[in-house]
C-alpha cells in the first residue's frame, strides 16, 4: 500500500515548514501511524548522520526522530552544503558526490538525479503508511521553477495535499500569500488545500476579518493560526543564527560570557545550543573583533571551508586577539574545522575538489591537518581521556589531524582511534566530536569549571539528558500545533481516520 502524503510549503524561506513538519511527524506518531519525512533536495549547513553513516539535513534526522523512527538517506536524498559563493558540495544519497557550481547543478545534474529521487520516494512511500513533505524555499519563484524539483514537482509525484506557510511575524503575510497563488499555474493552485499563518503575537480576534476574506478570496481554508513558538528543536538554515536567542546581551546581564566566533562558512551551529538552557550563561555570536571583549570561552565552531575561515581570521586580526587572549587564560574550545584551525598547519593536496591549497592555523595546539580524497561522517561514541566520562555524538568532516607535540588527545573513541587534542594547562581543546555540548552533563561541568574560576558557585549536576529534552520539545510542539490548527481537517484531507490511536484530546 502505497503512503498518503501532505507537503509543507512555504512562501518564502524560514516561515516555519520545518517546524510544522516536526510537528506533523510526532502527531501522526502518537496517533498510531508509521510516518516519515521527506524532502527532495535541500540546502543547509547543519546535517545529520544516520545510523548508516549517511549525511543528510538535520531537519529532516530531527523529524525522524519526532516521527520514532530511523532516519535515513533517502529522507533527504539531495543535500547541498554551500562552500563559496556559486559552489556546494553536493551529497547524495548520504554520500559526497563532488564539488559543484551553481549553473552546472542546475541545468546538468538535476535532470540526471531526479531517477534517484524518485527512488527515495517511492521507497519511503512504500514502507510508510504517511509521509510528510517539506518544500524549499517558495514554490513561486518565477526564475527557477523550470528546475525546481523541491517544491510542486514533488507534490505532483507524491500526490500530496499541499498546507501553504506564510510568516506573519515578518509583516505583509495576505499579500505574500496571494502573491504565491498567483504566480502558481493552475495544476499547482489546485494542489493547495489550506493555509496556515505561523509566528502570531498578536489577539487572535484582530485576524478573523482578514481571514474570512483570504478564504473568500482564495477559495482555500485557513487551517490554523500558530503563534510563536519558542521550542527549542535544532534548526538547519543559517537565517536561526539573526534569531533573537543571539540577540547580544547586555553588559554584566549575565555572569558567564561565552563568544562564538561567526565565521563567515560556519557551519553545524546547533553545536552550541545546549548553552542557551545553562543558568546565568550568556552566549554572544561574533563577527567583528571590536565585539570579541575579554569572555569567558571563546568557541570556534565547524566551518564549510576551514581554509578560507583561517585567512579570514588572519584578514580580520581575530587570530592575533584570539592568541593574545590565550595568553591570559581564556579557555578557547574548538569543533571540528574549529578543531583544524587550532593547528599549525592546514594542507590541501587537492584529492577531494581539485583545488588544493595551504593556510596556517592559529597554533595553540601543537597539531597538523592533512586533507585527503574521503570524508568521514559517522556516529561517534567514546570516552574522554581525562575522566573516562562518556561521550556520545558525531562526525562529519574531510582531512585528518595529528599531534605533533605536547598535548593530550580529547577523547578515545569506540573504535580504538583517539580523537581531538587538549593543551597541556587544559586552556585549549579541539575535537571532531559534534554535538559535543549535548552531553549536558560535560557542558555543566565546563560551565562549572568557568564559574569557579570567577568565584561563582558552582551549579547542581543533576542535569536533564539531551534525549529527555528533545522528546519534550517534541511533544510540546505537537500539543501546540494540535490546539492552533485544524488537525481533523488535515486528517480528513488524507482520507484517514485517527483510529489507530486518536490523542487529539492530549
Amino acid at each position: 500500500m502505497s503512503a498518503v502524503s501532505i507537503m509543507i510549503q512555504g512562501t518564502a524561506s524560514d516561515v516555519g515548514k520545518s517546524l510544522i513538519c516536526t510537528a506533523l511527524c510526532r502527531i501522526f506518531s502518537d496517533d498510531g501511524f508509521r510516518v516519515a519525512p521527506f524532502k527532495s533536495q535541500n540546502m543547509a549547513l547543519n546535517s545529520f548522520v544516520t545510523e548508516t553513516a549517511g549525511e543528510i539535513g538535520r531537519a529532516q534526522g530531527v523529524q525522524a526522530e519526532a516521527a520514532r523512527v530511523s532516519a535515513t538517506v533517502d529522507m533527504n536524498p539531495i543535500l547541498l552544503k554551500p562552500k563559496q559563493d556559486m559552489v556546494s558540495e553536493v551529497i547524495l544519497h548520504g554520500k559526497h558526490f563532488m564539488d559543484m557550481n551553481a549553473k552546472t547543478y542546475r541545468n546538468d545534474f538535476l535532470q540526471q538525479v531526479m531517477p534517484a529521487v524518485e527512488q527515495s520516494m517511492h521507497k519511503l512511500q512504500r514502507d510508510f503508511e504517511v509521509l510528510v513533505l517539506e518544500g524549499a524555499g517558495s514554490p513561486a519563484e518565477i526564475n527557477l521553477k523550470d528546475k525546481d524539483i523541491a517544491n510542486m514537482r514533488m507534490a505532483h509525484l507524491a500526490d500530496a495535499a499541499v498546507i501553504l506557510v506564510a510568516d506573519i511575524d515578518r509583516g505583509g503575510v495576505f499579500a505574500s500569500i496571494i502573491g504565491t497563488l498567483t504566480l502558481l499555474d493552475e495544476s499547482e493552485r489546485q494542489r493547495v488545500k489550506g493555509i496556515i499563518i505561523n509566528k502570531f503575537r498578536g489577539i487572535r480576534e484582530l485576524l478573523d476579518d482578514g481571514i474570512e476574506w483570504l478564504e473568500k478570496e482564495t477559495g482555500i481554508p485557513v487551517l490554523g493560526v500558530l503563534p510563536y513558538l519558542d521550542v527549542q528543536i535544532d534548526a538547519e538554515d543559517s537565517l536561526a543564527l539573526s534569531s533573537l536567542r543571539f540577540k547580544k546581551p547586555k553588559k554584566g546581564e549575565f555572569p558567564i560570557d561565552i563568544a562564538v566566533i561567526r565565521l563567515p562558512r560556519i557551519s553545524n551551529f546547533t553545536d552550541i545550543d545546549p548553552f542557551f538552557d545553562e543558568p546565568e550563561t550568556g552566549v554572544r555570536l561574533i563577527e567583528k573583533i571590536e565585539d570579541l571583549g575579554t569572555p569567558d570561552l571563546i568557541i570556534i565552531p565547524g566551518t564549510k571551508n576551514t581554509l578560507a575561515d583561517a585567512e579570514w581570521l588572519k584578514e580580520t586580526g581575530f587570530d592575533l586577539a584570539i592568541r593574545e587572549l590565550r595568553q591570559h587564560g581564556i579557555k578557547i574550545f574548538g569543533i571540528c574545522g574549529g578543531f583544524q584551525l587550532l593547528g599549525h598547519s592546514l594542507v590541501d593536496n587537492g584529492a577531494f575538489d581539485g583545488e588544493g591549497g595551504t593556510a596556517r592555523g592559529l597554533s595553540l595546539l601543537p597539531v597538523d591537518t592533512v586533507y585527503i580524497g574521503d570524508k568521514k561522517t559517522i556516529t561517534m561514541t567514546g570516552n574522554r581521556v581525562k575522566d573516562g566520562q562518556a561521550l556520545t555524538g558525531y562526525e562529519i568532516h574531510l582531512g585528518r589531524s595529528m599531534i605533533r607535540g605536547e598535548a593530550e588527545p580529547f577523547m578515545k573513541v569506540s573504535d580504538g582511534r583517539m580523537d581531538g587534542a587538549v593543551s597541556l594547562d587544559g586552556n585549549v581543546i579541539g575535537t571532531y566530536l559534534h554535538g559535543i555540548f549535548h552531553n549536558r552533563n560535560f557542558t555543566r561541568e565546563l560551565v562549572n569549571e568557568l564559574r569557579e574560576k570567577k568565584g561563582l558557585a558552582s551549579l547542581k549536576s543533576d542535569v536533564k539528558p539531551d534525549t529527555q529534552r528533545r522528546e519534550e520539545a517534541y511533544d510540546l510542539l505537537a500539543v501546540q500545533v494540535r490546539n492552533h490548527m485544524d488537525i481533523p481537517a488535515i486528517y480528513q484531507l488524507l482520507g484517514l481516520s485517527t483510529a489507530k490511536g486518536d490523542k487529539s484530546n492530549v
